[in-house]
Protein backbone atom coordinates (compact mmCIF):
# COMPACT_ATOMS: atom_id res chain seq x y z
CA UNK A 1 0.00 0.00 0.00
CA UNK A 2 1.49 3.46 -1.14
CA UNK A 3 1.43 5.93 1.61
CA UNK A 4 2.30 8.89 -0.80
CA UNK A 5 -0.26 11.60 -1.85
CA UNK A 6 -2.42 10.99 -4.62
CA UNK A 7 -5.66 12.35 -6.52
CA UNK A 8 -9.04 10.24 -6.15
CA UNK A 9 -12.11 10.86 -7.72
CA UNK A 10 -15.33 9.46 -6.06
CA UNK A 11 -18.83 9.44 -6.69
CA UNK A 12 -21.52 9.10 -4.21
CA UNK A 13 -25.23 10.17 -3.27
CA UNK A 14 -25.75 12.47 -0.23
CA UNK A 15 -29.33 14.59 0.98
CA UNK A 16 -28.58 17.87 1.16
CA UNK A 17 -30.81 20.00 3.20
CA UNK A 18 -31.05 23.79 0.82
CA UNK A 19 -32.01 26.88 3.16
CA UNK A 20 -35.36 26.73 1.22
CA UNK A 21 -35.95 23.36 2.22
CA UNK A 22 -35.04 24.06 5.97
CA UNK A 23 -37.36 26.97 5.63
CA UNK A 24 -40.12 24.36 4.88
CA UNK A 25 -39.59 21.61 7.41
CA UNK A 26 -39.67 24.27 10.27
CA UNK A 27 -43.04 26.07 9.07
CA UNK A 28 -44.41 22.63 9.36
CA UNK A 29 -43.77 22.04 13.36
CA UNK A 30 -44.89 26.15 14.15
CA UNK A 31 -48.03 26.63 15.45
CA UNK A 32 -50.76 28.93 13.99
CA UNK A 33 -49.30 31.56 16.19
CA UNK A 34 -45.71 31.39 15.01
CA UNK A 35 -46.19 30.97 11.53
CA UNK A 36 -48.52 34.14 11.74
CA UNK A 37 -45.02 35.62 13.52
CA UNK A 38 -42.74 33.99 11.53
CA UNK A 39 -44.91 35.16 7.98
CA UNK A 40 -45.21 39.11 9.40
CA UNK A 41 -41.44 39.20 9.74
CA UNK A 42 -41.25 37.65 6.13
CA UNK A 43 -43.65 40.57 4.77
CA UNK A 44 -41.21 43.01 6.68
CA UNK A 45 -38.23 41.53 5.22
CA UNK A 46 -39.12 40.89 1.90
CA UNK A 47 -40.43 44.05 -0.12
CA UNK A 48 -42.19 41.72 -3.01
CA UNK A 49 -44.38 39.64 -0.74
CA UNK A 50 -47.82 41.18 0.82
CA UNK A 51 -51.08 40.43 2.65
CA UNK A 52 -53.58 39.12 0.41
CA UNK A 53 -57.01 40.04 1.78
CA UNK A 54 -60.19 38.19 0.76
CA UNK A 55 -61.61 39.89 -2.11
CA UNK A 56 -57.90 40.25 -4.07
CA UNK A 57 -57.92 36.59 -3.23
CA UNK A 58 -61.26 36.13 -4.80
CA UNK A 59 -60.03 38.44 -7.84
CA UNK A 60 -57.03 36.85 -8.58
CA UNK A 61 -58.86 33.31 -8.45
CA UNK A 62 -60.97 34.58 -11.25
CA UNK A 63 -58.63 36.14 -13.25
CA UNK A 64 -56.37 33.24 -13.65
CA UNK A 65 -59.10 31.22 -15.32
CA UNK A 66 -58.34 31.10 -18.84
CA UNK A 67 -61.80 32.78 -21.21
CA UNK A 68 -64.14 30.02 -21.64
CA UNK A 69 -62.91 27.93 -18.99
CA UNK A 70 -64.84 26.61 -16.02
CA UNK A 71 -64.20 28.30 -11.74
CA UNK A 72 -62.42 26.37 -10.09
CA UNK A 73 -63.85 23.62 -8.24
CA UNK A 74 -63.93 23.31 -4.25
CA UNK A 75 -62.06 20.51 -2.48
CA UNK A 76 -63.58 18.77 0.77
CA UNK A 77 -61.37 20.95 2.54
CA UNK A 78 -63.15 24.21 1.57
CA UNK A 79 -60.38 25.80 -0.50
CA UNK A 80 -59.65 26.18 -4.07
CA UNK A 81 -57.70 23.94 -6.70
CA UNK A 82 -56.63 27.24 -7.70
CA UNK A 83 -55.09 28.08 -4.29
CA UNK A 84 -53.55 24.18 -3.79
CA UNK A 85 -51.97 24.39 -6.92
CA UNK A 86 -48.89 22.51 -5.89
CA UNK A 87 -48.70 18.27 -6.27
CA UNK A 88 -48.63 16.61 -3.37
CA UNK A 89 -45.01 14.92 -2.42
CA UNK A 90 -45.34 10.85 -1.35
CA UNK A 91 -42.31 9.33 -2.01
CA UNK A 92 -41.12 8.45 1.66
CA UNK A 93 -38.29 10.48 2.72
CA UNK A 94 -38.20 13.62 5.08
CA UNK A 95 -37.02 15.71 2.25
CA UNK A 96 -39.38 15.01 -0.77
CA UNK A 97 -42.47 14.41 1.88
CA UNK A 98 -41.69 18.22 2.21
CA UNK A 99 -41.06 19.51 -1.28
CA UNK A 100 -40.55 18.17 -4.57
CA UNK A 101 -39.26 20.89 -6.66
CA UNK A 102 -35.79 22.06 -7.70
CA UNK A 103 -35.12 25.71 -7.10
CA UNK A 104 -31.47 26.22 -8.02
CA UNK A 105 -32.06 27.54 -11.00
CA UNK A 106 -35.57 29.32 -10.53
CA UNK A 107 -36.24 32.46 -11.91
CA UNK A 108 -32.53 33.43 -12.47
CA UNK A 109 -33.28 34.23 -16.24
CA UNK A 110 -34.13 37.76 -16.71
CA UNK A 111 -36.54 37.31 -19.65
CA UNK A 112 -39.02 35.44 -16.99
CA UNK A 113 -39.72 38.71 -15.62
CA UNK A 114 -41.02 40.30 -18.83
CA UNK A 115 -42.83 37.25 -19.35
CA UNK A 116 -45.09 38.44 -16.03
CA UNK A 117 -47.92 40.32 -17.01
CA UNK A 118 -50.66 38.93 -15.04
CA UNK A 119 -53.09 41.65 -12.97
CA UNK A 120 -52.22 41.08 -9.16
CA UNK A 121 -52.71 43.88 -6.70
CA UNK A 122 -51.15 47.43 -7.65
CA UNK A 123 -47.69 47.93 -7.26
CA UNK A 124 -46.63 50.45 -3.92
CA UNK A 125 -46.24 54.04 -5.39
CA UNK A 126 -42.43 54.55 -5.31
CA UNK A 127 -40.00 54.81 -8.45
CA UNK A 128 -36.85 54.46 -6.21
CA UNK A 129 -36.49 50.71 -5.43
CA UNK A 130 -33.17 50.97 -3.99
CA UNK A 131 -34.63 52.86 -1.19
CA UNK A 132 -36.92 49.99 -0.52
CA UNK A 133 -34.01 47.44 -0.78
CA UNK A 134 -32.30 49.12 1.95
CA UNK A 135 -35.28 49.47 4.31
CA UNK A 136 -35.87 45.76 3.64
CA UNK A 137 -39.68 46.27 3.28
CA UNK A 138 -42.45 47.54 0.79
CA UNK A 139 -45.06 50.09 1.47
CA UNK A 140 -47.78 47.61 1.09
CA UNK A 141 -46.52 45.66 4.03
CA UNK A 142 -45.98 48.65 6.47
CA UNK A 143 -48.30 49.53 9.43
CA UNK A 144 -49.66 53.00 10.80
CA UNK A 145 -52.85 53.77 8.61
CA UNK A 146 -55.64 54.72 10.10
CA UNK A 147 -57.09 51.48 9.38
CA UNK A 148 -54.64 49.33 11.08
CA UNK A 149 -55.62 51.22 14.32
CA UNK A 150 -57.63 49.71 16.97
CA UNK A 151 -58.85 49.87 20.68
CA UNK A 152 -56.29 47.41 22.54
CA UNK A 153 -53.22 49.43 21.94
CA UNK A 154 -54.49 52.12 24.07
CA UNK A 155 -55.56 49.74 27.09
CA UNK A 156 -53.51 50.44 30.41
CA UNK A 157 -51.03 47.91 30.79
CA UNK A 158 -52.29 45.64 34.09
CA UNK A 159 -50.49 46.10 37.67
CA UNK A 160 -47.78 43.09 38.49
CA UNK A 161 -46.69 42.18 41.69
CA UNK A 162 -43.35 43.28 41.00
CA UNK A 163 -44.99 46.67 40.76
CA UNK A 164 -47.13 46.78 43.30
CA UNK A 165 -44.07 45.63 45.93
CA UNK A 166 -41.64 47.92 44.71
CA UNK A 167 -44.36 50.84 45.35
CA UNK A 168 -44.88 49.57 48.91
CA UNK A 169 -41.23 48.99 49.21
CA UNK A 170 -39.93 52.86 48.52
CA UNK A 171 -42.64 53.92 51.07
CA UNK A 172 -41.60 51.23 54.31
CA UNK A 173 -37.91 51.55 53.94
CA UNK A 174 -36.00 54.72 53.83
CA UNK A 175 -32.52 52.94 54.84
CA UNK A 176 -30.55 52.46 51.30
CA UNK A 177 -29.39 48.87 52.56
CA UNK A 178 -32.90 47.63 53.39
CA UNK A 179 -33.70 49.01 50.31
CA UNK A 180 -31.25 46.51 48.53
CA UNK A 181 -31.94 43.78 50.26
CA UNK A 182 -35.83 44.25 49.42
CA UNK A 183 -35.29 44.57 45.86
CA UNK A 184 -32.64 41.45 45.89
CA UNK A 185 -36.07 39.56 47.53
CA UNK A 186 -38.81 40.41 45.66
CA UNK A 187 -36.71 39.41 42.62
CA UNK A 188 -37.18 35.86 43.95
CA UNK A 189 -40.71 36.10 44.28
CA UNK A 190 -42.83 33.47 41.86
CA UNK A 191 -46.33 34.70 40.60
CA UNK A 192 -47.91 32.85 43.53
CA UNK A 193 -46.29 35.14 45.96
CA UNK A 194 -43.86 32.93 47.43
CA UNK A 195 -40.25 33.20 48.24
CA UNK A 196 -37.94 31.34 46.10
CA UNK A 197 -34.25 30.91 47.35
CA UNK A 198 -32.32 31.15 50.22
CA UNK A 199 -31.87 34.03 52.44
CA UNK A 200 -27.98 32.40 53.17
CA UNK A 201 -27.79 33.03 49.40
CA UNK A 202 -29.13 36.65 49.16
CA UNK A 203 -26.75 37.49 52.53
CA UNK A 204 -24.15 36.21 50.56
CA UNK A 205 -24.46 38.21 47.32
CA UNK A 206 -24.72 41.14 49.13
CA UNK A 207 -22.31 40.61 51.92
CA UNK A 208 -24.36 41.38 54.74
CA UNK A 209 -25.59 39.50 57.83
CA UNK A 210 -28.47 36.77 57.43
CA UNK A 211 -30.28 38.68 60.50
CA UNK A 212 -30.79 41.89 58.40
CA UNK A 213 -31.76 39.77 55.34
CA UNK A 214 -34.54 38.01 58.09
CA UNK A 215 -35.64 41.23 59.78
CA UNK A 216 -36.36 42.91 56.44
CA UNK A 217 -38.45 39.49 54.92
CA UNK A 218 -40.09 39.79 58.56
CA UNK A 219 -40.94 43.97 57.62
CA UNK A 220 -41.99 43.06 54.15
CA UNK A 221 -44.42 40.03 55.06
CA UNK A 222 -46.66 42.96 56.11
CA UNK A 223 -47.02 44.15 52.72
CA UNK A 224 -50.77 43.82 50.34
CA UNK A 225 -51.60 41.27 50.06
CA UNK A 226 -51.58 39.61 53.10
CA UNK A 227 -49.76 36.34 52.95
CA UNK A 228 -47.33 37.63 50.71
CA UNK A 229 -43.61 36.42 50.44
CA UNK A 230 -43.83 33.02 52.31
CA UNK A 231 -41.22 30.93 52.21
CA UNK A 232 -44.09 27.33 52.37
CA UNK A 233 -47.82 27.18 52.62
CA UNK A 234 -47.69 27.31 55.99
CA UNK A 235 -46.00 30.44 56.75
CA UNK A 236 -48.43 31.87 54.15
CA UNK A 237 -52.17 30.87 55.96
CA UNK A 238 -49.91 31.68 59.82
CA UNK A 239 -49.44 35.44 58.15
CA UNK A 240 -52.98 35.58 56.88
CA UNK A 241 -54.23 34.20 60.51
CA UNK A 242 -52.01 36.94 62.24
CA UNK A 243 -53.78 39.22 60.44
CA UNK A 244 -56.92 38.32 61.81
CA UNK A 245 -55.64 37.55 65.43
CA UNK A 246 -56.54 33.70 64.75
CA UNK A 247 -53.00 32.50 64.98
CA UNK A 248 -53.71 30.22 68.91
CA UNK A 249 -51.08 27.50 69.69
CA UNK A 250 -53.74 24.99 68.19
CA UNK A 251 -53.94 26.72 64.89
CA UNK A 252 -50.13 26.93 64.85
CA UNK A 253 -50.08 22.71 65.69
CA UNK A 254 -52.48 21.87 62.82
CA UNK A 255 -50.24 24.53 60.40
CA UNK A 256 -47.06 22.59 61.02
CA UNK A 257 -48.54 19.45 60.16
CA UNK A 258 -51.04 20.67 57.46
CA UNK A 259 -49.69 17.90 55.34
CA UNK A 260 -51.92 15.57 57.29
CA UNK A 261 -54.79 18.02 56.71
CA UNK A 262 -53.88 16.92 52.89
CA UNK A 263 -54.02 13.71 53.81
CA UNK A 264 -57.38 13.46 55.79
CA UNK A 265 -55.60 12.29 58.37
CA UNK A 266 -58.29 13.93 60.96
CA UNK A 267 -57.76 11.31 64.05
CA UNK A 268 -53.59 12.33 64.20
CA UNK A 269 -54.69 15.87 64.04
CA UNK A 270 -57.07 16.25 66.82
CA UNK A 271 -54.34 14.28 69.08
CA UNK A 272 -51.53 17.10 67.76
CA UNK A 273 -53.62 20.00 68.36
CA UNK A 274 -55.72 18.78 71.81
CA UNK A 275 -59.29 19.53 70.36
CA UNK A 276 -62.48 17.89 69.90
CA UNK A 277 -63.59 17.33 66.36
CA UNK A 278 -66.13 20.16 66.31
CA UNK A 279 -63.08 22.38 67.20
CA UNK A 280 -60.84 20.98 64.49
CA UNK A 281 -63.85 21.49 61.72
CA UNK A 282 -64.39 25.19 62.28
CA UNK A 283 -60.53 25.44 61.83
CA UNK A 284 -60.34 23.88 58.53
CA UNK A 285 -63.33 25.35 57.45
CA UNK A 286 -61.39 28.79 58.61
CA UNK A 287 -57.99 27.28 56.69
CA UNK A 288 -60.21 27.16 53.49
CA UNK A 289 -61.18 31.10 53.17
CA UNK A 290 -57.94 31.81 53.60
CA UNK A 291 -55.65 32.59 49.79
CA UNK A 292 -52.94 29.99 49.52
CA UNK A 293 -51.85 32.15 46.02
CA UNK A 294 -51.95 35.95 47.66
CA UNK A 295 -49.97 36.85 44.63
CA UNK A 296 -52.31 35.59 41.48
CA UNK A 297 -54.59 38.60 42.17
CA UNK A 298 -52.00 40.68 40.05
CA UNK A 299 -51.34 40.67 36.00
CA UNK A 300 -49.70 37.71 35.65
CA UNK A 301 -48.82 36.45 31.61
CA UNK A 302 -51.40 36.50 29.15
CA UNK A 303 -53.06 33.39 28.59
CA UNK A 304 -53.97 33.32 24.54
CA UNK A 305 -56.71 30.92 23.89
CA UNK A 306 -56.28 27.57 21.77
CA UNK A 307 -57.40 28.34 18.15
CA UNK A 308 -57.43 24.79 16.31
CA UNK A 309 -56.02 24.51 13.41
CA UNK A 310 -58.34 21.95 11.69
CA UNK A 311 -62.46 21.41 12.44
CA UNK A 312 -64.01 18.02 12.22
CA UNK A 313 -67.52 18.21 11.64
CA UNK A 314 -70.48 15.40 11.48
CA UNK A 315 -71.47 14.47 7.30
CA UNK A 316 -74.95 13.80 6.22
CA UNK A 317 -73.54 10.61 4.81
CA UNK A 318 -72.57 9.79 8.42
CA UNK A 319 -69.45 9.47 7.93
CA UNK A 320 -66.87 13.09 9.07
CA UNK A 321 -65.77 16.32 7.04
CA UNK A 322 -62.04 17.31 7.78
CA UNK A 323 -61.36 20.82 6.84
CA UNK A 324 -58.78 23.74 7.63
CA UNK A 325 -59.06 26.31 9.70
CA UNK A 326 -58.82 29.05 7.20
CA UNK A 327 -58.76 31.58 9.38
CA UNK A 328 -55.20 30.36 11.05
CA UNK A 329 -53.55 30.05 7.66
CA UNK A 330 -51.37 33.28 6.25
CA UNK A 331 -52.83 34.34 2.72
CA UNK A 332 -49.53 36.13 1.36
CA UNK A 333 -49.10 37.30 -2.71
CA UNK A 334 -46.05 37.95 -4.75
CA UNK A 335 -46.44 41.21 -6.33
CA UNK A 336 -45.39 39.66 -9.85
CA UNK A 337 -46.23 43.65 -11.57
CA UNK A 338 -44.01 45.35 -8.60
CA UNK A 339 -41.22 42.64 -9.52
CA UNK A 340 -41.65 43.44 -12.88
CA UNK A 341 -41.17 46.67 -12.82
CA UNK A 342 -38.14 47.45 -10.23
CA UNK A 343 -36.17 44.81 -12.34
CA UNK A 344 -36.41 46.36 -15.89
CA UNK A 345 -34.79 49.66 -13.47
CA UNK A 346 -32.04 47.54 -11.83
CA UNK A 347 -28.60 47.90 -13.22
CA UNK A 348 -26.26 46.61 -10.92
CA UNK A 349 -25.15 42.96 -10.60
CA UNK A 350 -25.69 43.15 -6.90
CA UNK A 351 -29.28 44.68 -7.15
CA UNK A 352 -30.29 42.05 -9.99
CA UNK A 353 -28.60 39.58 -7.72
CA UNK A 354 -30.79 40.74 -4.44
CA UNK A 355 -34.36 41.17 -6.33
CA UNK A 356 -34.10 37.36 -8.01
CA UNK A 357 -33.40 36.28 -4.10
CA UNK A 358 -36.02 37.92 -2.77
CA UNK A 359 -38.60 36.96 -5.64
CA UNK A 360 -37.62 33.28 -5.33
CA UNK A 361 -37.76 33.35 -1.59
CA UNK A 362 -41.43 35.11 -2.02
CA UNK A 363 -42.59 32.09 -4.18
CA UNK A 364 -40.81 29.53 -2.14
CA UNK A 365 -42.56 30.36 1.06
CA UNK A 366 -45.88 30.71 -0.64
CA UNK A 367 -45.04 27.19 -2.03
CA UNK A 368 -44.12 26.54 1.41
CA UNK A 369 -47.24 27.60 3.27
CA UNK A 370 -49.53 25.69 0.48
CA UNK A 371 -47.49 22.20 0.86
CA UNK A 372 -47.88 22.57 4.91
CA UNK A 373 -51.95 23.30 4.58
CA UNK A 374 -51.88 19.73 2.61
CA UNK A 375 -50.22 18.02 4.62
CA UNK A 376 -51.87 19.24 7.93
CA UNK A 377 -54.88 17.80 6.30
CA UNK A 378 -53.43 15.07 4.96
CA UNK A 379 -52.78 14.15 8.34
CA UNK A 380 -56.04 14.92 10.02
CA UNK A 381 -57.72 13.04 7.56
CA UNK A 382 -56.00 9.98 8.19
CA UNK A 383 -55.96 10.27 11.60
CA UNK A 384 -60.39 10.91 11.38
CA UNK A 385 -60.34 7.97 9.38
CA UNK A 386 -58.03 5.52 11.88
CA UNK A 387 -59.88 6.77 15.14
CA UNK A 388 -64.24 7.00 13.42
CA UNK A 389 -65.22 4.69 16.68
CA UNK A 390 -63.40 7.80 19.20
CA UNK A 391 -65.47 10.73 17.14
CA UNK A 392 -68.76 8.33 17.09
CA UNK A 393 -68.67 6.80 20.56
CA UNK A 394 -65.84 8.50 23.03
CA UNK A 395 -63.10 8.02 24.63
CA UNK A 396 -63.15 4.75 25.60
CA UNK A 397 -63.19 3.38 21.93
CA UNK A 398 -59.99 5.09 21.32
CA UNK A 399 -57.50 2.91 19.48
CA UNK A 400 -54.26 2.55 19.36
CA UNK A 401 -52.42 4.46 17.56
CA UNK A 402 -48.37 5.75 16.32
CA UNK A 403 -47.04 7.35 13.85
CA UNK A 404 -45.74 4.38 12.10
CA UNK A 405 -49.17 3.53 11.19
CA UNK A 406 -50.12 7.38 9.72
CA UNK A 407 -47.05 7.52 7.94
CA UNK A 408 -47.71 4.05 6.16
CA UNK A 409 -50.97 4.82 5.16
CA UNK A 410 -50.41 8.17 3.46
CA UNK A 411 -46.65 7.05 2.35
CA UNK A 412 -45.13 9.90 4.52
CA UNK A 413 -42.06 9.45 6.58
CA UNK A 414 -43.00 9.11 10.55
CA UNK A 415 -40.53 12.37 11.18
CA UNK A 416 -43.16 14.85 8.94
CA UNK A 417 -46.10 13.18 10.69
CA UNK A 418 -44.50 13.73 13.78
CA UNK A 419 -43.75 17.78 12.69
CA UNK A 420 -47.02 17.90 11.51
CA UNK A 421 -48.83 17.04 15.02
CA UNK A 422 -46.60 19.11 16.63
CA UNK A 423 -48.44 22.08 18.60
CA UNK A 424 -51.58 21.63 16.01
CA UNK A 425 -54.99 21.14 17.58
CA UNK A 426 -58.36 19.78 15.78
CA UNK A 427 -61.93 20.63 17.10
CA UNK A 428 -64.08 17.99 17.01
CA UNK A 429 -67.77 17.27 18.35
CA UNK A 430 -66.19 15.71 21.52
CA UNK A 431 -63.76 18.77 21.96
CA UNK A 432 -60.65 20.21 21.35
CA UNK A 433 -57.91 17.81 21.28
CA UNK A 434 -53.77 18.19 20.15
CA UNK A 435 -53.42 15.89 17.06
CA UNK A 436 -51.11 14.15 19.71
CA UNK A 437 -53.62 13.07 21.55
CA UNK A 438 -54.84 10.83 19.04
CA UNK A 439 -51.79 8.99 19.42
CA UNK A 440 -51.27 6.20 22.57
CA UNK A 441 -50.00 3.19 23.28
CA UNK A 442 -51.45 -0.39 23.23
CA UNK A 443 -52.67 -2.47 26.11
CA UNK A 444 -52.87 -5.97 25.28
CA UNK A 445 -56.53 -7.76 25.30
CA UNK A 446 -57.07 -10.69 28.14
CA UNK A 447 -59.67 -11.89 25.67
CA UNK A 448 -57.34 -12.36 22.81
CA UNK A 449 -59.50 -9.35 20.64
CA UNK A 450 -57.98 -6.35 19.36
CA UNK A 451 -55.46 -4.20 21.75
CA UNK A 452 -56.69 -1.10 23.89
CA UNK A 453 -55.81 2.33 23.81
CA UNK A 454 -53.99 3.38 27.06
CA UNK A 455 -56.05 6.86 26.86
CA UNK A 456 -59.33 4.58 26.82
CA UNK A 457 -57.60 2.71 30.26
CA UNK A 458 -57.24 5.56 31.89
CA UNK A 459 -60.62 6.35 31.40
CA UNK A 460 -61.27 3.30 32.69
CA UNK A 461 -59.43 3.51 35.70
CA UNK A 462 -60.45 7.23 36.18
CA UNK A 463 -65.07 5.95 35.66
CA UNK A 464 -63.70 3.46 38.71
CA UNK A 465 -62.78 5.92 40.64
CA UNK A 466 -65.55 8.08 40.78
CA UNK A 467 -67.86 5.03 41.36
CA UNK A 468 -66.85 4.65 44.37
CA UNK A 469 -68.19 4.90 47.83
CA UNK A 470 -66.49 5.19 51.55
CA UNK A 471 -67.30 1.59 51.61
CA UNK A 472 -66.05 -0.03 48.27
CA UNK A 473 -62.64 2.24 47.41
CA UNK A 474 -60.81 -0.35 45.15
CA UNK A 475 -57.33 -0.74 45.34
CA UNK A 476 -55.03 -0.87 42.76
CA UNK A 477 -54.75 -4.79 42.74
CA UNK A 478 -58.94 -4.60 42.78
CA UNK A 479 -58.86 -2.52 39.58
CA UNK A 480 -56.79 -4.76 37.84
CA UNK A 481 -59.67 -7.69 38.47
CA UNK A 482 -61.95 -5.31 37.29
CA UNK A 483 -60.28 -4.37 34.43
CA UNK A 484 -58.96 -7.83 33.45
CA UNK A 485 -62.83 -8.71 33.70
CA UNK A 486 -63.48 -6.62 31.12
CA UNK A 487 -61.06 -7.79 28.83
CA UNK A 488 -58.03 -5.63 29.30
CA UNK A 489 -54.84 -7.13 30.44
CA UNK A 490 -52.72 -4.74 32.84
CA UNK A 491 -49.95 -5.34 35.10
CA UNK A 492 -50.86 -3.38 38.94
CA UNK A 493 -47.65 -1.18 38.57
CA UNK A 494 -49.18 -0.21 34.91
CA UNK A 495 -52.64 0.88 37.49
CA UNK A 496 -50.31 2.58 39.70
CA UNK A 497 -48.19 4.57 36.82
CA UNK A 498 -51.83 5.54 35.34
CA UNK A 499 -53.54 6.50 38.27
CA UNK A 500 -50.74 9.03 39.51
CA UNK A 501 -50.74 10.26 35.91
CA UNK A 502 -54.08 11.58 36.49
CA UNK A 503 -53.37 12.66 40.07
CA UNK A 504 -55.53 9.91 41.95
CA UNK A 505 -54.62 9.45 45.45
CA UNK A 506 -53.92 6.19 46.68
CA UNK A 507 -57.01 3.89 47.81
CA UNK A 508 -55.92 4.61 51.88
CA UNK A 509 -56.09 8.56 51.35
CA UNK A 510 -59.40 8.23 48.77
CA UNK A 511 -60.85 6.39 51.66
CA UNK A 512 -59.71 9.07 54.07
CA UNK A 513 -61.12 12.06 52.28
CA UNK A 514 -64.69 10.23 51.05
CA UNK A 515 -65.14 9.38 54.92
CA UNK A 516 -64.10 13.18 55.69
CA UNK A 517 -67.29 14.54 53.57
CA UNK A 518 -69.20 11.55 54.83
CA UNK A 519 -68.61 13.39 58.54
CA UNK A 520 -68.99 16.85 57.08
CA UNK A 521 -72.54 16.19 55.52
CA UNK A 522 -73.75 14.92 59.19
CA UNK A 523 -72.46 17.32 60.68
CA UNK A 524 -74.55 19.39 58.35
Amino acid sequence: MAFSPRLELRQGQSLVLTPQLQQAIKLLQLSNMELGAYVENELERNPLLEKADENETANLRDEENEPGEAPAENTSDGTSDTELKFSEAETGSVAEDILDTDFDNVYSDESRAEAIERQTPPAPATSDWATMKASGSSGSSGSGSPGDFSFESTLSRDITLVDHLNEQLNMTFHDPAQRMIGLHLIDMVDESGYLAGKLENVALRLGTSLEKVEATLKEMQRFDPCGIMARNLAECLALQLAEKDRLDPAMQALLDNIELLAKHDLATLRQLCGIDSEDLSDMIAEIRSLNPKPGLAFGSIVVHPVVPDVFVRSAPDGGWHVELNSGTLPKVLVNNVYYSKVSKTATAADDKEYLSQCFADANWLVKSLDQRARTILKVSREIVRQQDAFFAYGVQHLRPLNLKIIADAISMHESTVSRVTSNKYMATPRGVFELKYFFTSAIASALGGDAHSAEAVRHRIKALVNDETAQTVLSDDKIVECLRDSGIEIARRTVAKYRESMKIPSSVQRRREKKSRLNEEFSK
